[in-house]
């Protein structure tokens, strides 16, 4: 295990996530959220794609049994759906509170874990669990009666980026199964394959082809994003802990912040303030810390 490359990897991760949000702002006010996601598969596809065309590691459907192309299909539904409902509470919510919320995705992920595989929460996992839910109270602690006292626009983005994470959470149990029989970068492949021709028939080409040079550019970072992000996190998952690797990529939302900050003063054209409070950025940093913990708490335990 190589602490320094892994360290790298995880954190071009965490930047990366953490400003895909802010980009996403620029191109969901002219493209759906399904031909966002379209564009995103379609271009990590083909990237990804002669990637393993040159290596000649091509995947071959036919080594997957029926019951693991089942499993197939669920886990490109989960990533799907991730992406799709991300995008939907995005347009709902400032990128702040998405990247905030989502990382409840990992934590889903741990209960799904215990749940599925009979493994057991370390009690300093159940300490970050309860810090990251304590940290989304304070994070809306200026908006927390409007979100339960009627059906707003913001109730709604919050439910859409919980099914997000929900959806994400249902994608990585099923990929724990695959990865048995595919390496991690095929399976990438397969998925965003079946992904872009899932897609394709419901894609509106016109508004592709309508967006300004700056929305282009805008949407191309966020396709880089979808490469870049995931090749680095499949590095730093293959030459470091995946226990750190997860406690560094939780410092995405921090990432979100910063960029959000920089891109108010340098395009207040396109981007207004969230208006956050203090109690509010202690939130953020109190999920941050809870996914941290959560993420690293059986690898502590373990050496107690």
């Amino acid at each position: 295990m190589r602490a320094g490359p892994g360290l790298w990897f995880s954190l071009l991760t965490a930047v990366m996530w953490g400003m895909l949000p802010v980009a996403m702002v620029l191109v969901l006010g002219k493209l759906d959220v399904v031909s966002i996601t379209w564009a995103r598969f379609a271009f990590a596809t083909v990237c990804v794609g002669l990637f393993l065309f040159q290596r000649k590691q091509l995947p071959k459907l036919q080594l997957l049994d029926p019951g693991r192309r089942w499993l197939l299909l669920v886990a490109v539904l989960g990533l799907l759906g991730n992406f799709l409902l991300y995008l939907l509470g995005l347009d709902l919510l400032n990128p702040e509170a998405t990247q905030t919320i989502i990382q409840i995705a990992p934590i889903l992920l741990l209960f799904g874990s215990v749940w599925l595989n009979g493994e057991r929460m370390a009690p300093l996992e159940w300490a970050g669990a309860l810090l990251l839910m304590l940290g989304l109270g304070l994070f809306f602690n200026q908006k927390l009666a409007s979100l339960f006292s009627a059906m707003t626009g913001e109730t709604l983005g919050v439910l859409s980026m919980l099914a997000a994470g929900l959806s994400w959470t249902v994608y990585g149990l099923v990929q724990k199964q695959l990865l048995q029989t595919l390496s991690s970068i095929q399976l990438t492949f397969l998925i965003y394959a079946a992904g872009t021709v899932l897609l394709l028939v419901f894609i509106s080409p016109l508004a592709l082809l309508q967006l300004s040079l700056f929305q282009y550019g805008a949407l191309l970072f966020c396709c880089l994003n979808m490469v870049l992000g995931y090749g680095a996190f499949t590095e730093a998952m293959r030459v470091w802990q995946a226990a750190k690797v997860s406690a560094v990529i939780a410092l995405a939302p921090v990432f979100t912040i910063l960029t959000m900050q920089i891109a108010v003063r340098v395009l207040p054209e396109h981007f207004a303030s969230s208006d956050l409070n203090a109690l509010a950025y202690i939130g953020a940093l109190t999920v941050v810390a809870g996914s941290m913990l959560a993420a690293l708490g059986k690898q502590v335990s373990c050496r107690r």
